[in-house]
């Protein structure tokens, strides 16, 4: 039986999750990819063995469907691998009123946001035990602290992600099992981003943050067993502020910056 360990992470092929699966290779860990189907995933698996020496498994499911969670875990048990952290990327950006929504894309949203992390967090839970020391990191997002017009559903998401790290890291930590939850603000993940947060206010054009920057904090937090990661400065003062400033203000703040905003699927 293999002694080696794998870091499971979704939604691996583009973005944010390409960053995280970098930075883990970086640190020697094998990886287990997973994204929809594409050139993408199986491109970033091989290059990561060749630059890393790491093994590094493409695996395509379709997370927004229950099959697709099932299916990949029975995939994972099928070869034996020993899963020690599991990072759940995957996810639905959206940034439009409620009413421009359609009920299908709702719906897929918080399949993959709230369903598919949930379900694979419990599927992957008893290997996760196996280990003398494993982790979980859930990827949430600063939106989740605020109640931000054309971010309803996306924020709610991301809110039941926070709620359930932070609750799960309660439990699970008798069981050796450390749960961490990052809370991004803005990031530079492709052009199209990265040309919206330098058309916004001033704080999004400053706090936005290349996705390997927040990609190395967010890992060295997991490891460290950080309860709650929110990554740069502009954003934790954000956050503090938050506590201090009156609603009425923050309102019309909070209105201001989403008005800057295009209609697009911005995480």
């Amino acid at each position: 039986m293999t002694t080696e360990t794998y870091t499971l992470i979704t939604g691996a092929s583009s973005g944010f999750g390409k960053s995280l699966a970098l930075e883990c290779a970086s640190r020697k860990m094998n990886l287990i990819l997973v994204a929809l189907p594409g050139p993408e995933l199986k491109e970033l698996a091989d290059s990561i063995r060749m630059r890393y020496g790491v093994k590094a498994m493409a695996v395509e499911k379709d997370l927004s469907t229950e099959e697709g969670c099932y299916s990949l875990h029975s995939e994972v048990i099928k070869q034996n691998l020993r899963v020690n952290i599991l990072i759940n990327n995957a996810g639905v950006g959206s940034t439009f009123y409620f009413y421009e929504g359609g009920a299908d894309f709702f719906e897929k949203q918080v399949k993959l946001n709230v369903l598919a992390t949930t379900l694979l967090t419990r599927l992957f839970l008893p290997l996760l035990e196996h280990h003398h020391q494993s982790y979980i990191l859930n990827v949430s997002s600063l939106s989740c602290f605020f109640h931000l017009p054309r971010k309803s559903v996306y924020g709610s998401t991301k809110t039941y992600i926070y709620y359930l790290s932070r609750t799960l890291k309660k439990e699970l930590r008798p069981h050796g099992v450390s749960v961490s939850v990052i809370c991004p603000g803005g990031m530079n993940t492709n052009a199209v981003v990265t040309q919206v947060n330098q058309s916004g206010t001033w704080f999004a054009r400053h706090s936005a943050m290349e996705p390997d920057v927040v990609a190395a904090i967010a890992i060295s937090g997991m490891l460290s067993k950080k309860e709650v990661i929110i990554p740069g400065k502009l954003n934790k003062l954000y956050k503090m502020l938050d506590y201090v400033v009156p609603s009425s203000v923050k309102d019309m703040v909070q209105q201001y910056q989403m008005k800057k905003l295009k209609r697009s699927d911005v995480l």
